[in-house]
């Protein structure tokens, strides 16, 4: 058994899963896979994307050594990029909005990380702006995860890859759908670029929450399927290889994280769960045949 250097290097590639469990229930005829992309501290896909995302910004020289990283966020990809940081002995400030949830705040302070807050009204624009002023002022680090193309060139290297590499069989694909949550985009881009580079025989289905459909330019709100659907369309995002948008309402994202717990011990996230319904959806409808649904999180269930 080897020895890895640090936690990162045992997280990819992730695990295809086939959900037999899971397409029972459903009734369906098809096959149904995951791709679990959550095996890091945070349990999210972040994590392997915010070490990725330093990786490649020391690789060309834009970040020095023990430089301090900035980054707008308060969600999962706030805490991936922390305990990265700290790793990488890169100091870590967040700019986040005044009113963003304190317990999240308490976390990232225990983890070492430092808050600069804005206004509660200026919302993601304004802790972006500040995170982008300070930068310059004092020469640290702006990540920009949803804007800096090392988003998707980590997924167009190493996700899209090993993706490919696990659905490929004698020169063709054994699935032809994957569905893919969008929140910063890298994913879908990434993986999107990598398969369509390959073939042209897998369709690539872009899941955000039905009620928050930036994607397609329809009304945006809150909703309950945490670390996608942002409410924008991430400058990230490839429209060129998606086929389709799928619209999951929280409801169903959340009942199919459930019932794959259920059939097939898998601890999916809702993120997750959104994915796995469009690709069962689509299944189910006669569309495909065999989908890939792309799991970027889990839930904790302790």
């Amino acid at each position: 058994m080897p020895i890895y250097p640090n936690i990162y290097q045992t997280l990819l590639p992730g695990p295809i899963v086939e959900l037999r469990g899971y397409l029972a229930a459903c009734g369906l005829r098809g096959r149904l896979y995951a791709y679990l992309d959550y095996n890091g501290p945070t349990g999210t896909a972040r994590d392997n994307l915010a070490e990725g995302m330093l990786a490649l910004a020391d690789e060309r020289g834009a970040l020095k050594p023990g430089q301090p990283v900035i980054e707008a966020s308060s969600g999962a990809f706030a805490l991936a990029l922390t305990l990265a940081g700290q790793t990488a002995g890169h100091p870590v400030v967040l700019t986040m909005p005044e009113d963003a949830p304190a317990l999240r705040q308490e976390q990232l302070l225990r983890l070492g990380a430092k808050i600069l807050h804005v206004p509660a009204r200026g919302g993601l624009s304004a802790a972006r702006a500040l995170a982008r002023q300070t930068a310059a002022e004092k020469g640290w680090y702006y990540m920009n995860w949803l804007a800096n193309d090392d988003n998707p060139t980590f997924h167009r290297r190493v996700t899209g890859p090993a993706i490919v590499k696990s659905i490929a069989r004698e020169g063709a694909s054994i699935v032809d759908t994957v569905t893919i949550g969008v929140g910063s985009a890298g994913t879908i881009t990434g993986v999107g670029e990598t398969i369509k580079a390959w073939t042209n025989d897998v369709r690539i289905v872009a899941v955000e929450p039905f009620e928050c459909q930036a994607l397609t330019g329809g009304v945006t709100g809150p909703h309950n399927i945490p670390d996608i659907g942002f409410g924008l369309v991430p400058k990230n995002f490839n429209s060129y290889v998606v086929d389709n948008v799928a619209a999951v309402s929280s409801k169903d994202a959340q009942r199919a994280a459930q019932q794959v717990l259920r059939t097939d011990a898998i601890p999916a996230s809702a993120s997750a769960g959104a994915a796995l319904h469009a690709a069962a959806k689509l299944v189910a409808n006669g569309i495909s045949r065999s989908a890939l649904a792309v799991f970027s999180g889990r839930q904790n269930l302790l």
